[in-house]
This record gives structure tokens, sequence and C-alpha cells, in this order.
């Protein structure tokens, strides 16, 4: 088997691996790189129209963006996913096409791309020509996957994103009896000490830090994913809120929040039985909490931030690269009344880093918008920390080789560090290849 890397190395984003056995070839995942200029993975067009089979780990654009452009490049093959992934896929390349409108995309290759949507379920074993492929939960957003590919002499697992944690909404991946030789990994958070605190205890930190800011009189900004932190963030607060914790004020949700929560809602069967049985049994659906209220218009946007009332408002995008945040940044960001509570990870280059490192001033369009707003982070990752990931490739049996990706360089070559000495372990880089 070879395994050649078009993105994702030594960097987070434009995720987009391709396995070859014999005569097979197929690509996990195919994203986009957001930031100041989207990035895209390093594969030739006439390379794409020799792929039998594209199989998505999850919905989020850093592993879906691509496939627009995919098919736009005379790709004529299948997407395979969980339905959820499909869903969620379909809101966000949408609303990512709108507001970017990349050029290397055709009106033709978007009506290809949604007639190749091939539904697949977990641990549902399916085959492209010699190659045998299945979904395992990876615990990251609603239907997201871990990939297992075999043929007849190797069996490689590629993590995608994954979370081994228990959260509002999903249970963690599992982490024990996976048996395979070859371990794709990712490693966002597999720095040196990166041990994440209990979710609790980040948002009892959080949920001081907006008391103080209700008290106050000033509102609260939670830029998020439109897709998995949003969600988990949301019922949080309004759990915090029912019980008396969090002051009550209006939970307002902002861009392609409320699509997604209705996708979680019509596809709760992928969530944790818990939260089904809120729904099923109890007649208490947290997607639909009288707390939360959707912002449709610019008009409310606008009467929002006018408004003397103190809110915590939910919106896109998360790391500050576009949507209804930026608004609300131009307004409120000079007053040091309001906070911004971030809660995701960062990248190199974007906006939100820069706010998350101490920024004092920002441009926005054509305005400096000075800063006085304070800034905090509570981190609720969705993602593995490092004891996890080492948790995790502790148990697995017959493990020889280790490939590190989606991760910042600094953190992927301290992991690396840590396994080499037992793993044939490997930083692969752009366009590099490697035979297994």
């Amino acid at each position: 088997m070879k395994i050649t890397f078009y993105g994702a190395a030594g960097e987070v984003g434009r995720s987009c691996i391709m396995l070859e056995s014999d005569d097979t070839r197929i690509l996990l995942d195919a994203g986009v790189k957001l930031g100041a200029h989207d990035e895209y993975p390093l594969i030739e067009d006439s390379e794409l129209q020799k792929v039998d089979g594209i199989v998505l780990s999850h919905a989020h654009l850093d592993h879906s963006g691509y496939l627009p452009h995919v098919y736009s490049a005379g790709y004529m093959g299948h997407v395979y996913a969980t339905k959820p992934t499909f869903e969620l896929c379909t809101v966000l390349i949408s609303d990512y096409m709108r507001i970017s409108n990349p050029s290397n995309v055709t009106k033709e290759g978007l009506t290809k791309m949604s007639r190749h949507f091939k539904q697949i379920e977990y641990y549902e074993d399916i085959k492209i020509k010699n190659l045998n492929i299945r979904l395992i939960p990876a615990g990251h957003i609603l239907g997201s996957a871990m990939v297992e590919v075999w043929d007849s002499k190797n069996r490689l697992l590629y993590t995608g994103d994954v979370n081994f944690r228990t959260t509002k909404l999903l249970d963690g991946a599992p982490s024990g009896h996976i048996k395979v030789d070859t371990l794709i990994t990712e490693s966002t958070y597999a720095g040196d000490k990166e041990e994440f605190q209990s979710e609790k205890k980040i948002m009892d930190d959080m949920v001081k830090s907006i008391n103080e800011t209700i008290t106050r009189g000033g509102k609260t900004v939670v830029p998020s994913f439109a897709v998995g932190r949003a969600q988990e963030v949301l019922l949080m607060l309004d759990d915090y809120m029912k019980s008396g914790r969090l002051q009550k004020v209006t939970i307002y949700m902002d861009g392609m929040i409320s699509k997604a929560m209705r996708i979680h809602r019509h596809n709760v069967i992928f969530c944790r039985d818990e939260l089904q049985k809120r729904i099923l049994l109890n007649e208490d659906d947290p997607f639909k909490s009288v707390n939360f209220e959707d912002v449709k218009t610019k008009q409310q946007r606008a009467k929002i931030m006018s408004s003397d009332e103190s809110s915590i408002i939910v919106t896109t995008s998360g790391m500050l690269t576009g949507g209804p945040i930026l608004r609300y940044l131009e307004r409120l960001a000079n007053d040091s009344k309001n906070r911004m509570v971030m809660v995701g990870y960062q990248a190199e280059g974007t906006l939100g880093r820069a706010m998350f490192e101490g920024a004092k001033e920002i441009q926005l369009k054509d305005k400096k918008i000075q800063v006085q707003m304070d800034v905090s982070m509570y981190h609720l990752s969705a993602h593995a920390d490092r004891v996890q990931l080492t948790h995790f490739i502790g148990s697995m049996k017959d493990l020889k080789n280790i490939f590190i990706v989606h991760g910042e360089k600094e953190k992927a070559v301290q992991f690396h560090a840590a396994l080499k000495d037992k793993y044939n372990a490997h930083l692969p880089e752009l366009k590099q290849s490697f035979e297994i």
C-alpha cells in the first residue's frame, strides 16, 4: 500500500491523503485550509480524475471543503460518509461557496458533487475495488468517523479528528480492540504537557466570567464553529441557565448555527443515549430551548448590538475568518463592558489567533478597531489531547507504523519524539509518499 500526503502534513488544514493498492486509489478527506488566503491540497487535477473513491471522516471544511473543486476538475466517483456528515457538508459547503466564491469551482461541479454522495453506516464494510473500508465513530462531531482501510497485506486506521471523551452530544470514540499495523493520527493537541482540564472545571470558570460580564451590563460573544462546538456550548449554557448558575439572559444563535441545530435534532439517533432519552421520554428538547433565539435578519442583529441589555451571542465563524462575528466585533470590541469567549482552536494566521494572543487593534475591511473588550479562552475541545492519544496508541495491537498529521509543526515534532523509539513513526511532508 502506498500513502501520499497532499495536505495536513506539518499543518492544520486541507486534509487530503491518497491510499493506493494495486490499481485502486482512494482519498481520505478533501479539505481546504482556511486563513487570510485559502490553501488547497497539492494534488493535480489529472490525479483527481484517476481516484476511485473518496471517504470523508467528517463535515468540517478542513476535511470536506475541497470537494466542489474535485468534481469541477472531472472526478466522477462517489464520496462515502455517514448521513449526518453529508447533511452538514451541504450546509457548510454552501456557506463556504457564498462567502469565499472560489474560482476553481463550477456550477456543474457542485451539481455533480451533490449527486455522488453515498451514505454508509458505522461498522458497515464496503469495498472500493480491492480496498475494504469501515467507518468507526470518532466522537468529534455529529457523524464523524475514523476510517479503517485494508487490503490483502495491510490494515490501516486514519483517525481524522478524534475525541475519546464523552461530551454533551456524543460518546467518545472507542479506544480498545482495534488491530491495525499502520495508524495515521491527528496531533492537534499532541504537544508536550497538553492535557485538558475537566469539562466541568472549564465550564464553571467560563460561566463565572459570563456572569461577571452580565452583572456589569456587557454582552458576551462566543465565536464558534457552526457544527459541533456551537451545539456543545449551547447545550451547556442552557443547562447552567436552567440550574440557576448562569444569570438568565437571551442566548442568541447567529450564522449557520440554527441550521446545524436542526440537523442535529433530526439525527439525534447518532447522539448519546442520554440526549435521545431527554427528547423521547421527558419531552425535554435541548435543541429547542426557550433560552435560545435565532438571529434571522441584519436588522435583528443591529438591534441586539445597539441594545443596552446583556446577552450571550453564539456565532460563526470560530476563528473569526468571516461570518457575523466580524459585525459584532466592529460594534462591540471597543467597549470594555463586553467580553469575547473563545472555545476552540485558533489557527496560525487567523484573526482569532491574533486576538487570542492579545492584539489590541484589529483590521476589519477598511476599519481599524481598538480592542477593549475582555478576551478569554475556555478550551472546550472536540479533539483528543496528548494523554488520550498516547493511551489510544498504546491500546492498539500489532501497531508498527505511525504517521503524524493535522498538527502545528512544533506539536507534531514533540509527539514524534515521544513515539519514535517504540514505533516506526513518521512526520510526513507535503506531497511525500511512503510504501508500507
